[in-house]
């Protein structure tokens, strides 16, 4: 039994200052030393300390060396090995795992009398380890720091034991000065000594307390040891809740008193150090209230209200202990140790703040980086557009994704009830940017769509033609078109964007529709001017450019094209648009340049499709569907065009709101569904990561090829039932409430006799009765009255609006029937595909009673809506796997194909 400690205390200490915690003369031994942790952190503390490792134990690995900058530190299999082969020490450190830190404790313990220090690095021991630890300690008169603890450094003696304070590099942060450090947190004690470094103050003792349960070395201890050191002239503790260490500590010397953790008040459990309990009177409120009265102040100190004494202060974030500290010492008449190197305030190299106007004190200023950062921060800032890193795509997307519980798909956060309420010209814009479409940019797309759907006497609408008559489906019909939109067609307008990029990004454009300063700053070479314009002018250009007069349209970069002598090109007309269009977005790095760059192309495949969709007959020289081409571009929306191609004749403001709805609906079905996979798999197939190889018509052939009568065939499932259904009954307008059809009495004898089928089949054992089309859901389903969220979303809407349709009605009444003649156990769901066929049949009701629509037709009008829904959706899928990405990355592996024979 070794002698009791100094200081009066009751148990043993036998530190009596700072200065003797961690000396030169000290020579340690450390347990585990060819652990993870151990491996890397006690190289940097041997060499900065000159060598104070004499070895380490490893069960298992004696002869071993673990390699330092100063040569290496042997290995043994026990402290007893090391000892018997000469080596002497008297400090251990303890790397073990909290079930064998207590056994590593006892036999350094029990096999070394020369010992007199313990620096216990594991954390989350039992408090009964602890106990004994305690004990054994009291007992052999040997003074143990930790548990939970990164260990003991001096900044004068230029020594560390035991964990990694000072960080990779110790000398940048213990820097030799007057101010000794006491941390419950291991990290924060290097981070508090690099704080104080920054303005001014350098460091004697720094001790990583640890915050087990058990604090071996603790506040009362530290405060003794720093009355009796003559090179602290101060302290900083940081204090993290639980545990009364801190009430017992008496201070001679002024403190900063760090204090935090009122968030853990909350909690009803310890969270991350074991003994930050919050409940107790020791959590981080109650130690602030035992400072404010060691240190006789009425507050904590902040930059806005420095209260503090001669005795200290008291603070509640790191970043405030320089100034409270520089202002306890200026009461003592005490200057700082050297003079301040600057401050850790966040200084920001770089900034983007996302197009996001914030106030002034939320507007972070830039500063210079260091090289060679602020060389790679230019060439960042010159980039322009997104780069996003490339990653393995198969069924996966960066765009769509679908929410499983209310099987609601959204495309770029935006949910598809949401979609259904824009017009197909802003889902445009969302799809391929990302982004909301204000009133300009739909305007803007209705122009450029609009001059490409209208095929008359082109080789794209023969094509069409041919297949539609060779009795080719919709999708193969407008392939034939979509094959012909090849790279080539869109080359010049796409090279007409990037130049009008270089030009504008050169001149700072902040937005293409209000900044008109930018337009001076532009300078163009002759080169790229005869890329522009031409010396006759284009009849399509004008026509563009005479909607968008008539739209009264907004686009400094038309209006600086228009400016620049010559004839604007008809490439070049839609370059200015697309680029105004998408120039915020580009700005704030919300899309690639590349994805700018091929918005000419998706235009004129978006407007080729629509266009081949329609019979040739209905292309005339200067009309489509019967509207003039001018009128098209100049004033209608293509949710109107696109809704009169669709059904043969002008639509009506119910008929709108109907195709409005199904477009947005439709849009996408989340990244599993075939044809996204179909549009992704042709891409990535010609290597996303090489953009110039990708050609947009063979990604929408892929979308193409990969859709089918399925798509729309649940939806005209559903139709062919209702036609069923009414066949006989005198309708003359599905959109009228008071049409005098009995819809309670043709439910309820329908549901009758599909409740009589279902028991005879039952009884005849021939299985079910046949399932009624769109009707019940594999998800919405078990309860009492099941709905669908998306088809109550729409009919709500349509009930806002004023908007009837007494097919959707049906439905609604029908599922009721089928429960009320026991037909089913409880009331099904009206699914999706159920409001896909009613707002189908309602659009094209019409034509079909007089004889114009047969069957057929309704089928390939469910069909071709869905293309155009999708179309515009996969092209949002196309953009988002060409930017990230890889090259054959839907492939499915070769391990999980089978052979079936």
């Amino acid at each position: 039994m070794k002698a009791a400690g100094v200081g009066g205390f009751k148990y043993h200490v036998g530190i009596e200052s700072l200065a003797q915690i961690a000396t030169r003369d000290d020579r340690v031994c450390v347990l585990n030393i060819m652990g993870g942790e151990s491996s890397e952190v006690t190289p940097v503390g041997h060499d900065y300390s000159g060598g104070n490792v004499v070895f380490g134990t490893s069960p298992g690995r004696r002869g071993q060396k673990l390699e330092t900058p100063i040569g290496a530190v042997p290995v043994y299999n026990n402290v007893l090995e090391g000892i018997d082969d000469g080596h002497r020490f008297n400090c251990g450190v303890v790397y073990l795992p909290p079930s064998a830190a207590r056994d590593g404790v006892a036999e350094l313990l029990r096999v070394n009398t020369e010992l007199n220090k313990i620096f216990i690095v594991t954390e989350k021991l039992s408090a009964h380890d602890s106990r004994e630890i305690r004990a054994m300690g009291q007992s052999y008169g040997v003074d143990i720091f930790g548990a939970n603890s990164l260990g003991v450094a001096d900044s004068w003696n230029r020594v560390r034991i035991g964990g990694a304070l000072g960080g990779d590099h110790p000398e940048e942060a213990l820097c030799k000065g007057s101010i000794a450090i006491f941390s419950n947190s291991g990290n924060f004690t290097t981070t508090i000594a690099t704080y104080l470094r920054m303005a001014g103050w350098g460091t004697t003792t720094l001790i990583s307390s640890g915050k087990d349960v058990y604090i071996h070395f603790a506040a009362p201890e530290f405060a003794f040891a720093l009355g009796n050191d003559p090179r602290s002239k101060a302290a900083v503790l940081y204090v993290e809740p639980g545990g009364y260490y801190e009430f017992d500590a008496e201070f001679t010397k002024p403190i900063i008193a760090c204090v935090v953790g009122r968030w853990k008040k909350r909690l009803t459990r310890a969270v991350g150090h074991a003994g930050a309990m919050s409940g107790g009177g020791d959590d981080a409120m109650a130690k602030e209230s035992w400072f404010l009265r060691k240190l006789g102040v009425d507050d904590i100190y902040t930059p806005q209200r420095p209260v503090f004494s001669e005795r200290g202060a008291l603070v509640t974030n790191i970043a405030h202990i320089p100034a409270a500290l520089a202002a306890v010492m200026r009461e003592h008449k005490i200057e700082a140790d050297f003079p301040p190197e600057g401050n850790l305030a966040l200084k920001a190299w770089f900034k983007s703040n996302a197009g996001i106007a914030l106030p002034a004190v939320l507007d972070m200023p830039v500063v210079e980086a260091m090289a060679p950062y602020g060389e790679q921060i230019a060439r960042l800032n010159r980039q322009v557009g997104m780069s996003t890193p490339r990653q393995n795509m198969k069924d996966t997307s960066g765009a769509s994704q679908m929410d499983s519980t209310t099987q609601i798909t959204s495309l770029h956060g935006v949910s598809m009830l949401d979609a259904a309420q824009r017009p197909v010209e802003s889902n445009i814009v969302l799809a391929l940017l990302r982004g909301a479409a204000n009133a300009n940019d739909q305007a803007l797309v209705n122009i450029v769509v609009g001059a490409h759907i209208n095929l008359y006497a082109q080789p794209l609408l023969a094509a069409a033609q041919a297949a539609r008559e060779s009795g080719s489906t919709p999708n193969c019909v407008i392939a034939a078109a979509v094959a012909l939109t090849g790279p080539l067609v869109a080359a010049r307008a796409a090279a007409a964007v990037s130049i009008l990029i270089d030009l504008f990004s050169a001149a700072r454009l902040d937005d293409a529709c209000t900044d008109e300063g930018a337009l001076a700053r532009v300078t163009v070479t002759e080169a790229q001017r005869a890329h522009l314009v031409a010396d006759q002018p284009d009849v399509r250009a004008q026509a563009m450019l005479a909607g968008f007069d008539a739209r009264g349209a907004n686009s400094l970069v038309l209006d600086w094209l228009r400016n620049i002598g010559g004839h604007p090109t008809a490439d070049a007309v839609l370059a200015a648009i697309t680029t105004t269009i998408a120039w915020r977005a580009l700005a704030v790095k919300r899309v690639s340049r590349t994805t700018v760059e091929n918005l000419p192309w998706w235009i004129m495949l978006f407007g080729t499709a629509i266009g081949a969709s329609v019979d040739a007959s209905r292309h005339e020289a200067d009309a489509f569907c019967g509207m003039r081409v001018s009128e098209i571009i100049g004033r209608h929306s293509l949710t109107e065009v696109a809704c009169a191609a669709l059904l043969g004749k002008q639509p009506s403001a119910a008929d709108l709101f109907s195709f409005q709805t199904l477009i947005g609906l439709l849009l996408s079905n989340g990244p599993g569904s075939i044809s996204a996979q179909g549009a992704k798999g042709a891409v990535s197939s010609d290597g996303p990561e090489s953009p110039s190889r990708i050609q947009l018509n063979k990604a929408m052939l892929g979308f193409l090829s990969h859709s089918g009568y399925a798509h729309g065939g649940n939806g005209y499932e559903g139709v062919a039932f209702l036609l069923e259904r009414f066949e006989g009954i005198d309708l003359a307008d599905p959109g009228t409430p008071g049409h005098g059809v009995d819809l309670a009495r043709i439910t309820s004898e329908f549901a009758e006799a599909y409740a009589a089928r279902r028991r005879n089949a039952k009884e005849a054992g021939s299985g079910e009765a046949g399932a009624i089309p769109c009707i019940n859901h594999p998800v919405f389903k078990g309860k009492l009255v099941n709905l669908d969220p998306r088809e109550v979303f729409v009919r709500e809407l349509a009930d806002s609006r004023g908007e009837y349709n007494i097919f959707h009605d049906y439905y609604r009444h029908l599922v009721q029937a089928l429960f009320d003649a026991g037909a089913t156990r409880n009331v099904f769901c009206v699914n999706v595909d159920a409001l896909i066929a009613a707002l189908l049949l309602k659009m094209l009701w019409q034509r079909h009673r007089s004889g114009e629509l047969a069957d057929a037709a309704l089928e390939t009008a469910a069909f071709t809506m869905f293309l155009y829904a999708r179309m515009i959706g996969c092209a949002a899928e196309v953009e988002d796997h060409l930017n990230r990405g890889r090259n054959m990355d839907t492939r499915t592996p070769q391990a999980n194909c089978r052979f079936v024979a």
